[in-house]
């Protein structure tokens, strides 16, 4: 993981030092794009770059980034909150409402309304996140003037208290629905085929023939046990709300990790970039370890003896 974020922004086409100077790259004389290459330390032979890297991570030395001039962890840390705040909303929402919606899809199975349901969602999740950004932004932003059009809270207020935190909410808004409306599909489908699985399942069977009620059938025997795989999924989208949010924050100029992963590519920022990936990748590393961890704790079936 450390040697693919520390190669893969190096892979890119282009160099740093045109971003870094600017418009005023084609001024520079043979001299002075040497000073800049050897300032920011990439005359040096890439495997003395890699050993700096793996030491720099370790230390937490990241470095300034190349194009805003700031070191790298400080941004990274005033990014990573919106992000998390906005990555973690929607997949609170998008797995309760894609859960709910996919559960009673199920109970409606073969009837009209569970052919609607299942249509409509399919048809929604083909939609590209971007052009339902740019609708949203169209009409509750431009026409109706409901949401803010762009940031995480406004600039020009000296909100405190609760209304900073309503000004935050109407801003997060508009971005939340976008994902939501994306994000949705994987939990129905899950949750949808789960519920189906469980029941045709012998116990559901049995509750029936012993004549327990229908409602605490469908809570305590068919959803109860239909939530595993809902579980496994919500584990494994938590762990790529980092990167996942990369064209949102884009289209919403939200202050994240993903505007910032943009920015960076768009600059050929190595330092930015790679510590970005990194952070992104043991995100993905711990929330898969969690998943393992607690599936095990929900259902306790899925222990293996290794005393064997």
């Amino acid at each position: 993981m450390i040697t693919l974020d520390f190669f893969f922004p190096r892979l890119m086409p282009g160099s740093p030092v045109s971003r870094i100077v600017g418009e005023d790259t084609g001024d520079l004389t043979v001299e002075q794009r040497a000073q800049i290459v050897e300032f920011y330390e990439l005359d040096k032979p890439i495997t003395e770059q890699f050993a700096g890297f793996i030491k720099n991570t370790v230390t937490l030395n990241w470095g300034t980034s190349y194009s805003k001039k700031q070191p790298v962890f400080d941004l990274l840390k005033n990014a990573l909150p919106w992000t998390l705040l906005l990555a973690g909303c929607n997949l609170v929402l998008s797995t309760l409402v894609g859960t709910f919606i996919g559960s009673l899809s199920a109970f409606l199975r073969k009837k009209r309304k569970d052919i609607g349901i299942v249509l409509g969602l399919m048809l929604v999740g083909t939609l590209p996140s971007f052009w339902i950004g740019m609708v949203m932004i169209s009409v509750f932003s431009v026409r109706l003037g409901w949401f803010p059009l762009y940031g995480a809270y406004s600039l020009w207020g000296n909100n405190t208290g609760i209304a900073y935190f309503l000004d935050v909410i109407r801003h997060l808004a508009l971005p939340v629905t976008t994902m939501l409306i994306v994000s949705i599909t994987i939990f129905f489908t899950t949750s949808r085929y789960s519920v189906l699985n469980t029941m045709e399942q012998n116990y559901v069977d049995m509750a029936r023939i012993r004549g327990i009620q229908s409602k605490k059938i469908k809570s305590h025997y068919i959803i109860r046990n239909s939530l595993i795989p809902v579980f496994t999924v919500f584990m494994m989208e938590l762990g790529f709300v980092l990167g996942g949010s990369i064209v949102i924050e884009r289209l919403f100029s939200y202050p994240g990790i993903g505007l910032l992963l943009y920015d960076a590519i768009s600059a050929r920022d190595y330092p930015l970039m790679q510590y970005t990936f990194l952070i992104t990748s043991v995100m993905v590393i711990i929330t898969t370890f969690l998943a393992d961890i607690l599936a095990k704790k929900i259902d306790p079936s899925m222990e293996i003896s290794y005393e064997e």
